[in-house]
């Protein structure tokens, strides 16, 4: 599946001939506002760019991997390989939505971005030393197209990519559209000798020839992963490299269960560790390793756009296709009891799509956003209106009789009845019985205090443990009642939206619950068609946040306001931390630190 940056990323560009006295030129775009850094900026603020270069670090991943292709239609591709290639232009981790100079330096284009011509650096080049030149982007925009995922078809239907030059190459859409313009300016460029011989569809047994900081060195498949810096890499001294990429080797070692990665982080075996668990950051972070300050402990406030988890209902199903079902199974999902019992506190509770941004609909809807709404009043939620969305609250003690009434009530109003303990439909008599689809990674420590509270309504909840390839294939093929999503964060509505919710990419692995409606199609069009304009684009974020929250496509669980990470005491870091990333490809290895842990440990 392409990814989702393709829709939300942003440049610009320009044209000469009949039309250059409408023409501009741009070397760094922005979808909002202007870009934070000038012409002459030499590196990002939130790294160090005298960093010196060296040392290894070793990560770990869970699951498996059976091919090197992130973009194959099947298989389960290694970690990290989305990164084996330069685009033409790379974003910041300090600004939403901005980019500069890669292997693109500059672009010209019309005000409405109908069309743009972008000049390549002449020193690109990939790792076997020939050039990136412009034939390698059209043939990479064609191979996508004919070969990458349905979405990426529909989204530039009509477009064309073509060299007009060995390093010019040109975009014309079907029609203008600014950040579809430049979501194909953070396209990966594939090397079209090695490409044309191998499709983008399918599954690849070795790595392929890239272009990035870093090449793939060794490997075993399923098992592990190394990457190597790129010692000549042409772009290291560009300023949107300058400071990063510091590590000499990157290795992935791969274990099917995270406690036992845990373990073998303690023990030594993998340098850093991102934690996930409440649990395992309350209890388990703990030992001579961590008190003699050979393991460095950081929690680190994030106020920025938050990844939120969710359940998935798969409103194809017939079991969810009443939004009276799907509230009612969300009373059933006692967060705050979860959240004092199994996770220490450490969670806030999801409530919006575009969560910890402005675009969150928090209060009642202003004229603004009545004027979009009202003409689609007929066919939204009445709490659209009437009430601000909020996720059901318990009174935390386990056992919330005030929901369960109330569920059994929506679940009466839907044409259910309970008889003998059992939920069944007072039409068909059948009971009411679905399937919870989990990975066999990940923390599920939720899974049967749900299914007891479902219990407790006559609802019989099945779960369905498959490993990682598995889990992907059903996702594929929408074959599940529910199972849980990782939304990713939008600090804006992008038009990715679509991607999500829109009726025609109903088929997109990242529209979970399967939606289809002329509603939200509406809006998301309203929200593709102003782009770039935030008085604009903020009553229609609110207003799609309203619509959806009301329709119970997901069920929200959580979210962490804090990222918590570890690290064996060998690294250093800059002292700003982006805000918008992690920050760990701005890391070193530190000599001075590693000369004082145990010599196995350096």
């Amino acid at each position: 599946m392409l990814a989702r940056g393709f829709i939300l990323i942003c440049l610009g560009l320009f044209t000469v001939g009949s039309q250059a006295e409408n023409s501009k030129e741009s070397y760094s775009f922005s979808v909002l506002g202007e870009p934070k850094y000038a012409i002459n900026f030499t590196h990002f603020d939130y790294v160090n760019p005298a960093a010196p270069k060296g040392g290894k670090i070793t990560l770990s991943a869970i699951g498996t991997f059976d091919n090197f292709n992130r973009y194959a239609l099947r298989g389960n591709p290694g970690i990290r390989t989305e990164t084996l290639y330069d685009s033409l232009f790379a974003s910041s981790d300090d600004e939403p939505g901005s980019y500069y100079p890669l292997v693109g330096e500059m672009a010209r284009y019309p005000e409405n971005f109908a069309w743009a011509e972008i000049e390549i650096n002449p020193r690109a080049r990939f790792h076997d030393g020939s050039p990136i030149g412009a034939k390698d982007v059209a043939f990479t925009f064609d191979k996508f197209m004919t070969e990458g995922v349905p979405q990426f078809r529909l989204i530039y239907k009509g477009a064309k990519v073509r060299a007009i030059a060995p390093l010019t190459v040109r975009i014309e859409l079907a029609q203008p559209d600014k950040e579809r313009m430049l979501g194909l300016f953070s396209l990966p460029i594939f090397p079209q000798k090695y490409w044309q011989h191998h499709k983008l569809s399918e599954p690849l047994p070795a790595p392929p020839l890239a272009s990035g900081p870093y090449k793939i060195t060794a490997w075993r498949m399923g098992q592990y992963i190394t990457y190597s810096r790129v010692q000549d890499y042409w772009a290291a001294d560009l300023p949107v490299n300058r400071g990063r990429w510091n590590f000499d080797s990157i290795r992935y070692d791969y274990y099917l269960d995270d406690n036992v990665a845990f373990e073998a982080f303690k023990a030594g075996a993998f340098d850093f560790r991102a934690e996930s668990s409440a649990k395992n950051w309350a209890t388990r972070y703990i030992g001579k390793h961590f008190s003699s300050h050979f393991i460095v402990k950081e929690e680190q406030e994030n106020d920025a756009a938050q990844d939120t988890r969710w359940l998935a209902f798969n409103i194809q199903r017939p079991v969810f296709a009443d939004r009276k079902v799907r509230e009612a199974v969300g009373l059933a999902f006692d967060f705050e009891w979860m959240n004092k019992a199994l996770f220490y506190k450490a969670y806030s509770r999801a409530n919006s799509y575009f969560q910890n941004t402005e675009y969150a609909a928090r209060d009642w809807p202003n004229a603004d956003e009545l004027k979009i709404l009202a003409p689609l009043k007929k066919d939204l939620p009445p709490e659209v209106f009437t009430s601000l969305y909020t996720p059901p609250l318990s009174n935390g003690n386990g056992f919330d009789r005030h929901n369960i009434l109330k569920a059994l009530a929506l679940l009466k109003e839907a044409g259910w009845e309970l008889k003998n303990q059992k939920l069944v439909n007072t039409k068909t008599g059948k009971p009411f019985t679905f399937e919870l689809l989990i990975g066999t990674t990940g923390n599920t420590q939720w899974v049967l205090p749900f299914r007891h509270n479902l219990e407790r309504l006559g609802i019989t909840m099945a779960v369905r443990q498959v490993d990682n390839s598995q889990l992907t294939n059903r996702l594929r093929s929408r074959d599940y009642d529910m199972m849980p999503t990782l939304y990713s964060a939008m600090p804006y509505p992008s038009a990715s939206v679509q991607i999500s919710w829109a009726s025609e990419y109903v088929d997109s692995s990242y529209n979970a619950p399967g939606v289809k409606s002329p509603v939200i199609d509406n809006l998301i069009n309203q929200i593709i068609a102003h782009q770039g304009d935030k008085n604009k684009l903020l009553p229609l974020g609110r207003a799609l946040d309203r619509v959806l929250t009301w329709n119970y496509y997901m069920l929200p669980m959580w979210y962490m306001k804090a990222d918590r990470f570890a690290w064996w005491n060998k690294f250093s870091k800059p002292a700003i931390h982006p805000l918008y990333s992690s920050g760990f490809d701005t890391w070193w290895y530190d000599v001075n630190k590693a000369a004082l842990l145990p010599e196995q440990r350096r």
